[in-house]
């Protein structure tokens, strides 16, 4: 599988985001109910960098699609949001409705884990890509087309000139989500948000997926948040990773090291539950299912949400939730890491939790 032995980080490195593209400042979600407004997502902090492939990753109802969403103002009706999203510059809050016209498709675009929901059926593959890029990009008929092939050429789709003459039924799974990728990349966006687009793929076409993403990155310096379940999948793609639990980051690190040296019981619990997992040695462990059931940022108990399905749960964690704090780096436990954060009790000193709940 994907990322099933990972490689040596290297302790010293500090990735520091340099003005980043996308900073969520204590992003926080709310739904309507009859009972009342129940949280989604409580007090995210999260950047990414500008051609930067960002990974998000926890169990479905953490938080991660709901993130994505909330970055395109596509929410239900009723939501309503709190803390700051900054995009290029921007206070997203601050757009009117042409002004989030422009920034979806045009600025930030999405890809979603289902292709054939994704793509309409009834219209061919070259109408579903031209329509974007006359809309925001102002392109005539025959320069969008034109574009149209150079970008199902850059996804490795076959013949692109008569694939555009195509319905989506004509093509497998894994050429559907590349069209959709080709259509998300249309209109030239800065960030394009990846919401488990491999997962309904088999491990060979995921793989292609993966390599065709870090290649569009490195080459057109596109930012990437992908969305996924697993965390092996990041270690193929992904510079840092954010895991997600009850709608809140519990653990936060470049993804090499955090995947070997997590320090945040979820993490490791998500690590161990893995299918074929192998260790640095390349043995294969036995996997350990994560015991219990998710919660949501509403449901979540007192404290810790992780608790009552940890298994190194102490009394302190029941009291208020952790607050996210750096951690030592695993060579050298005396010395703070500025790159590797946790929320956690353990690492938690005197008066670094939060009092939100």
């Amino acid at each position: 599988m994907i990322g099933s032995t990972f490689a040596t980080p290297t302790p010293t490195d500090t990735p520091v985001v340099q003005s980043p593209l996308l900073t969520l400042d204590g992003l926080g979600v709310s739904l309507p109910s009859v009972d009342g407004p129940f949280d989604v997502l409580a007090d995210v902090d999260l950047t990414v960098g500008r051609g930067e492939i960002i990974g998000i990753a926890g169990e479905s109802g953490s938080g991660k699609s709901m993130t994505g969403r909330a970055l395109l103002n596509l929410l239900p009706d009723g939501a309503s949001t709190r803390g700051t999203i900054e995009f290029d510059g921007t206070t997203l809050s601050s757009l009117d409705r042409k002004g989030w016209q422009k920034l979806r498709g045009g600025e930030i675009a999405m890809v979603f884990q289902d292709p054939t929901a994704a793509l309409h059926p009834m219209l061919t593959v070259g109408s579903q890509l031209t329509e974007h890029m006359r809309v925001h990009l102002g392109l005539s008929k025959s320069a969008a087309k034109a574009r149209a092939v150079e970008l199902l050429d850059q996804v490795r789709i076959p013949d692109p000139k008569n694939a555009l003459k195509n319905y989506p039924h004509q093509f497998s799974g894994g050429m559907r989500q590349r069209i959709a990728i080709a259509i998300a990349l249309a209109a030239e966006p800065k960030l394009v948000i990846a919401d488990e687009p491999t997962t309904a793929l088999d491990v060979t076409v995921q793989a292609g997926i993966l390599q065709l993403f870090h290649r569009l990155s490195s080459e057109m310096d596109l930012s990437v948040m992908f969305i996924t379940h697993d965390l092996g999948v990041l270690a193929a793609l992904a510079e840092r990773t954010y895991v997600f639990y009850a709608g809140r980051v519990l653990e936060t690190a470049p993804t090499e090291e955090l995947l070997r040296n997590p320090r945040h019981p979820y993490t490791s619990a998500l690590l161990k539950a893995r299918p074929e997992t192998s260790d640095v040695d390349g043995v294969r462990s036995e996997l350990t299912p994560i015991k219990g059931q998710p919660v949501t940022a509403s449901t979540a108990p007192e404290g810790c949400p992780f608790a009552p399905r940890c298994d190194d749960a102490q009394d302190a964690c029941t009291g208020l939730v952790p607050a996210l704090v750096r951690v030592p780096i695993i060579e050298d436990l005396d010395m703070p890491s500025t790159r590797h954060l946790a929320a956690c009790v353990v690492h938690s000193p005197a008066g670094a939790v939060s009092k939100e709940s």
